[in-house]
């Protein structure tokens, strides 16, 4: 298996791997931070908005179980695009909508599909997200890395996380991998 790699960056890193751990042909998620000028930045730095990184996800993905169109849909569909430097309440340049491709292919198919989404008027406000080379990816934290599956109580996971996970499985279940036990506990709110 060859697996290729995207970075997305959607607003809060526990929202977007929660949301692309689900998927059936991914095979790794990694929070951490990309787009900025700083060399191995922290989460406060990046938090200060100093350093020009967003929070962003490493998607590893086997294209023969999904396909980078249907990841970049997926994408776009539980997030939202169209907001400057804000996801909900989470507010700062570290929450920007940005796609950092690995290949020139991908920014190609990136650029395609924005038109498309404009085109067809997806979103009443123009999609705003920053399709950019990735430099280098920094990853976070330790205690960063599946926040949701070790947290699914915390107030931010149940308010945030949960919705989105909610609006996942609503409009793109044919992605999805069967449940495991864990997942299903945290989407039914089960202790």
């Amino acid at each position: 298996m060859q697996t290729q790699t995207i970075i997305l960056g959607g607003g809060c890193f526990w929202c977007t791997e929660a949301t692309f751990q689900m998927l059936r042909g991914v095979t790794s998620v990694t929070p951490g931070y990309a787009g900025g000028t700083v060399k191995n930045p922290t989460y406060d730095q990046v938090c200060s908005g100093s350093t020009g990184h967003a929070e962003v996800i490493r998607v590893e993905y086997d294209p023969n179980q999904i396909k980078f169109q249907d990841l970049l849909s997926i994408f776009f569909g539980v997030h939202d695009p169209t907001t400057l430097n804000r996801q909900g309440n989470d507010a700062g340049t570290q929450y920007r909508s940005i796609i950092l491709y690995t290949r020139d292919d991908q920014r190609q198919e990136i650029e395609r599909f924005i038109r498309e989404l404009e085109d067809a008027k997806t979103f009443e406000s123009p999609v705003i997200t920053e399709v950019e080379p990735l430099g280098e990816f920094y990853e976070a934290e330790d205690y960063h890395h599946d926040y949701f599956k070790k947290n699914p109580d915390q107030a931010y996971c149940q308010a945030i996380i949960n919705p989105k996970v909610a609006k996942l499985r609503e409009k793109f279940a044919k992605f999805l991998r069967p449940l495991d036990k864990f997942r299903r506990r945290a989407i039914l709110g089960l202790h």
